[in-house]
């Protein structure tokens, strides 16, 4: 009896696997991305294929018009490797039997075994507006006329990836318990003669400890009235307040959390503080003030909370003793905003490293800027939203969460509790006259 778990639903099972390793490298499972991204659309294709070629789903014995098209059946599948800028992609290629005519793939033909041509079919649907007469095109450029996919086939493989996305961006919110909140952006361009403009991103961390991605928009602008847009957008449908957020020195972003999460922690990013104190230094200092300032918050062995953040701005304030004279302009960038440095510290300790900057959507962001510089400009806003998410949803079933414990979660339910529901101040009662 053959499988019943579909080659396509295999190679699902492999990617769910493959980013829930939690020591998983971001930039290993962005390469993974790509290569199970592929493999998995030119599976795809080659399903969609055999059913348009048999008039039939896998398992359904008759076509909607209740008769046979070719008469034949699946009969399992054979290996084919094909070559990629990625490695080596292994596909089970469909074979059939009883049919009145032979199935040939149009996509591959008789020989095909290199996949430059091939990774077109997902690059180009993300990159050149996710058309059917592009896709279309590019695999007719790459490996002749003759393998033009069917336009039904194109149609279902492009249309089932902005379907997926308009699905997710509008979906109830209301189910997740939120203690960490990430957000960030990132500028692409995407309308013709206009500057680059920013994507807009979220994602969350709960009481499980596990990232999940939240939210992706388009800006137009990191005004205040756009992230305060984005983030009551999650708001309306259903976000809970966080504990903390964490985010970069935008102004409008900082301005747009107060308003909607006022009671929050909230955190500047260390890794964006860090670059912006080490540009103002001489590249041949950089080095020593780099290191300086990781020692102001790493390795503090006081206890979480208030103790905690007094030592770091000790450290700061022996920071800039050491560093005034030489590189003022550097210690005026490390004394802005100092106690957002150091929110992070408020929390458990095992989680400190780990949310004190947004680093994971900055990166994932440059990976996908990289995958579409060569195009200069995507063609439109729901492309690049699409694009943008597509990688971010992949990538981020690979981010690494935060350890929750027992301990851990009944430390964050009392700073809840201290942030959201302050005890009232005592009041002496009015003597009786």
């Amino acid at each position: 009896m053959p499988s019943r778990v579909s080659p396509i639903d295999r190679i699902r099972a492999e990617i769910d696997d493959r980013f829930g390793d939690p020591n998983l490298d971001l930039a290993e499972a962005l390469e993974d991305v790509a290569r199970l991204s592929v493999r998995l659309a030119l599976q795809t294709v080659l399903e969609e294929e055999v059913t348009e070629f048999l008039g039939r789903d896998r398992y359904q014995r008759h076509d909607s018009t209740g008769e046979d098209v070719h008469r034949g059946s699946r009969n399992g599948h054979s290996n084919l490797t094909i070559k990629t800028t990625s490695g080596p992609v292994t596909l089970d290629r469909p074979k059939l039997r009883g049919c009145h005519e032979r199935f040939t793939s149009k996509l591959f033909g008789k020989r095909v075994t290199r996949t430059k041509p091939l990774e077109a079919l997902v690059i180009s649907a993300w990159v050149r507006g996710l058309s059917d007469r592009d896709v279309k095109a590019m695999l007719a450029e790459a490996l002749g006329s003759d393998a033009a996919l069917s336009p039904s086939t194109v149609s279902r493989i492009c249309r089932r990836l902005k379907d997926d996305f308009e699905v997710w961006k509008k979906r109830d919110l209301s189910d997740f318990e939120l203690d960490y909140l990430f957000l960030d952006g990132s500028h692409f361009r995407m309308h013709a003669d206009a500057r680059a403009e920013p994507v807009l991103v979220a994602y969350g961390v709960g009481p499980d400890g596990k990232p999940v991605l939240l939210h992706v928009a388009a800006g137009g602008t990191e005004s205040t009235d756009a992230w305060a847009d984005f983030c009551e957008d999650m708001v309306k449908r259903g976000l809970r307040s966080p504990l903390f957020v964490a985010s970069d020195g935008n102004q409008g972003l900082i301005n747009a959390v107060e308003t909607t999460w006022g009671r929050a922690l909230r955190q500047r990013c260390l890794i964006h503080r860090s670059r912006n104190v080490i540009a103002k230094v001489p590249v041949e200092h950089q080095d020593e003030v780099k290191l300086a300032f990781w020692e102001c918050f790493d390795d503090i062995d006081a206890d979480p909370g208030q103790d905690a953040v007094d030592e770091a701005k000790r450290r700061i304030g022996r920071f800039a003793t050491r560093f005034r004279g030489q590189f003022p302009s550097a210690v005026d960038a490390m004394e802005v905003d100092t106690a957002a440095l150091c929110s992070h510290l408020r929390l458990p300790r095992e989680h400190w490293r780990r949310v004190r900057h947004t680093n994971l959507i900055e990166r994932t962001f440059g990976e996908t800027r990289r995958r579409v510089k060569v195009i200069g400009r995507l063609p439109g806003e729901n492309t690049c939203l699409t694009l943008v998410w597509a990688v971010l949803e992949r990538a981020s079933a690979g981010w690494n969460g935060v350890t929750a414990t027992p301990v851990t979660a009944a430390y964050l339910t009392r700073l809840r509790a201290d942030l959201y529901d302050p005890p009232s101040p005592d009041l002496t009662p009015m003597p009786l006259t």
